[in-house]
């Protein structure tokens, strides 16, 4: 008979350097992460210690453990409310918990976290492998591509020596059509002498001023990088972001974004905390003739501008032998698809578009697994070469469609997909980013 231990490390999240990008949830395959406004935790009940989750985090605030009785363990409830972790308890503080989890009347009581206990969830059913029975997001990578350039992370933030930079305004411009609701700008950030280097695919964390409903300081929101890694302007310490102005939830309720609306409206010369930066795997490939598919909606364009602008410049150096660029772009309509002009200027022998629209007045809605699969001919031959590589960035509702989209295209061609998904995912050839 086997007796549960008392004794567990318990895995918790470090609410401190959290950049709430929701990676976690998505890739935790029991669904044992769980978030609300303010912070992003674990239920001890659920979780089963599988790492699933910890390579990805892009600020290992995931991997964080505390030695618990397992009846006294901090419970959800407990978590939501940190602005910071518990300390280790002592091996007195641990006994006298384990004390205080476990009277004699058999209920536990008094102890941290005894609150909201919940029974164990259900041991999850086996899986025979088919790719439906293991969450979408999973097929996502969290290896970089091989020739990927050497990622700096976390040099500012709260557990870095300086905990955070302040950049000043250099540009502020709208690059969605005026009179549409979708409000986007591409803003340039300049770090002066301060070191703040960043590759294509990583994301940096925007500070907010003010406090909460409750007094407390604004948690960092995260923004992916839209330039490439030699600045907005090259050979200046610079970055770019893409930044939609937020004035409803997902569920179109209305709702200021704190930090989107203070971006959008800021003017040059003025300033900003930002600290990272951050992401170790959403990365590009640097070795010659390597191909990038990109596939994105709305602000999730921002780290593929990064690549394209890297290779167009690549490119006009004369000094890169690069592969194929294929970019699957959508949006509601084409005003509201950012960068919609610069994009049509690209060289056409440079760079595959293909755009959807999904609310064209008069025309059916089209999304990008719509175009993946007009492509498939191209796509099929891609999905087998190790040297082709797939970026997934937008909302999260696009990813279940995307993934299916390329299970569909592999088998059409004869492609084992659980085997091509596995080498995708081992190769660093597939990344998922959806929020």
């Amino acid at each position: 008979m086997d007796i549960a231990p008392t004794v567990i490390r318990q895995h918790l999240i470090d609410p401190e350097i959290c950049i709430r990008c929701n990676t976690c949830e998505a890739t935790c395959p029991v669904g044992a992460i769980t978030h609300d406004e303010r912070n992003y935790v674990v239920d001890a009940a659920r979780c089963d210690a599988c790492m699933a989750c910890v390579p990805p985090c892009p600020t290992g605030s995931i991997d964080n453990w505390r030695t618990m009785p397992r009846q006294a363990a901090y419970s959800v409830q407990d978590q939501l409310g940190w602005d910071a972790l518990p300390p280790e308890l002592t091996p007195l503080q641990l006994a006298s918990a384990a004390g205080a989890a476990e009277p004699a009347g058999g209920d536990p009581v008094d102890a941290p976290g005894a609150a909201a206990r919940v029974a164990p969830a259900p041991a999850a059913a086996p899986s025979d492998g088919a790719p439906e029975a293991t969450p979408h997001a999973s097929w996502g990578s969290s290896v970089p591509p091989w020739s990927a350039a050497h990622p700096y992370v976390n040099l500012y933030g709260p557990r870095a020596a300086e905990r955070s930079v302040t950049a000043t305004v250099a540009g502020n411009v709208r690059v969605t059509d005026a009179g549409t609701a979708y409000d986007t700008h591409h803003i340039v950030l300049d770090f002066g002498a301060l070191p703040f280097p960043v590759l294509e695919g990583q994301s940096i964390g925007i500070l907010p001023p003010g406090t909460d409903a409750a007094g407390r300081p604004h948690h960092a929101r995260q923004y992916s990088v839209a330039s490439p890694r030699n600045g907005e302007r090259p050979g200046y310490n610079n970055v770019s972001l893409t930044v939609k102005r937020v004035l409803q939830d997902h569920h179109g309720r209305p709702v200021r974004g704190v930090a989107s609306n203070h971006l959008c409206d800021l003017r040059v010369g003025q300033t900003v905390e930002v600290i990272g930066p951050f992401g170790t795997s959403f990365l590009m490939p640097n070795h010659p003739r390597s191909h990038l598919v990109m596939i994105c909606t709305g602000t999730g364009s921002a780290p593929m501008r990064a690549m394209t602008e890297w290779r167009r410049r690549l490119r006009r150096s004369g000094k890169f032998d690069g592969g194929r660029l294929l970019l699957f772009f959508g949006a509601r309509t084409h005003q509201e698809l950012p960068y919609f002009g610069p994009l049509q200027n690209l060289p056409k022998d440079f760079i595959d578009l293909h755009f959807a629209f999904s609310r064209t007045p008069g025309a059916p809605r089209r999304y990008v697994q719509d175009l993946m699969r007009e492509q498939a001919a191209e796509l099929a031959p891609l999905l087998a070469d190790p040297n082709a590589y797939f970026y997934v960035c937008g909302l999260k509702a696009m990813e279940e469609g995307v993934v299916q989209a390329l299970k569909d295209i592999a088998q059409q061609a004869g492609l084992d997909w659980t085997a091509t998904a596995s080498a995708l995912r081992q190769q660093g050839r597939l990344h998922l980013e959806t929020y």
